[in-house]
């Protein structure tokens, strides 16, 4: 039995997400201590006790997220787990990857955290407010949505930014552009075509000012080679080599998110068992529709820290 971890992105977050691990694992407070000290304000508060509309801020929600996720790393280590030897690979959702990378020890929780910070800022700032959009294609196939992308671009930018799986596919670029894709995928027979509310065209060429920013960011910081190989999300193969990580990671600004690849890779190379650590059951739910033969499992409460424990004694 393989197993594999997976790190949610952002959309997973809830005000109070990893307090009951901080409650219960003093090496779990001890995370959300470091990210604090790590960006010199108080985040912890702002996780636990909101407001939700602070926390959803793509420059909060990112560390945020990551906090959590080793926080639940941190539980289950300070109980003897090792995820050298008990899991096989990681990979996370978008940012994500950053959770799965600093959990593998690629980059230390402290970079990780100022990492997200200065990649949810730089993403923001790339495009004016208002210009950028997403929009959410259920039930329509790939090439479909391509086509309508290529169709609907004209010049400007629009383009797959997520393959979810099960049936979804997020795009991304010009407002116009979006909003033209989006209705030429529900003429095409798409059963929903739904504008996100975000604050920026995640994943798209777009984004290639942060992409130069987040070079900058991990050229900065010290990297080691992981304990477990890292999926990344732009190429849906596994590596431990810092340097290729990091471009990977650059990369991963204006590339595809190839979640469905993923979960298809997963089961493919003998994983039989997808944990997703931190906030929320996303990924689990997408796991599902992409590949029943995974079990899924999630470690975001004490308890479930304690039932992994068990199964994977």
């Amino acid at each position: 039995m393989a197993v594999a971890f997976t790190f949610p992105g952002q959309g997973s977050q809830a005000v109070g997400m990893g307090k009951d691990l901080a409650d219960a694992f003093p090496e779990a407070r001890r995370i959300f201590q470091e990210v604090d000290d790590a960006l010199g304000e108080n985040l912890s508060k702002l996780i636990w006790e909101g407001p939700e509309e602070a926390l959803t801020l793509t420059a909060n929600a990112q560390p945020a997220l990551m906090a959590v996720s080793l926080a639940a790393i941190r539980a289950l280590e300070s109980r003897g787990f090792s995820l050298k030897g008990k899991v096989a690979y990681v990979a996370g959702h978008s940012l994500g990857e950053y959770s799965a990378l600093a959990a593998a020890g690629f980059v230390s929780v402290a970079d990780a955290a100022r990492l997200l910070r200065i990649r949810g800022n730089a993403m923001q700032a790339a495009v004016p407010a208002g210009e950028g959009a997403m929009a959410a294609i259920i039930g329509l196939e790939q090439v479909d949505v391509e086509a309508a992308c290529a169709e609907a671009a004209k010049g400007s930018v629009c383009q797959i930014a997520n393959d979810n799986g099960g049936g979804q596919l997020v795009i991304s670029g010009a407002r116009a552009a979006v909003e033209l894709a989006a209705k030429l995928c529900t003429e095409k027979g798409a059963k929903r075509a739904l504008m996100l509310q975000v604050s920026a065209p995640f994943h798209s060429a777009l984004m290639a000012p942060a992409a130069n920013v987040m070079r900058e960011a991990l050229a900065g910081v010290a990297r080691n080679a992981p304990v477990v190989p890292v999926l990344s999300n732009v190429t849906v193969s596994p590596t431990s080599d810092p340097d290729e990580i990091a471009r990977r990671l650059v990369e991963q600004i204006t590339g595809r998110v190839r979640w469905r690849e993923t979960v298809e890779w997963f089961g493919a190379n003998g994983v039989t068992t997808l944990y997703e650590i931190g906030a929320g059951k996303v990924l689990s739910g997408l796991a599902r529709r992409i590949n029943r033969d995974i079990a899924t499992g999630s470690v975001g409460s004490a308890a479930e820290v304690e039932a992994v424990l068990a199964a994977l004694a």
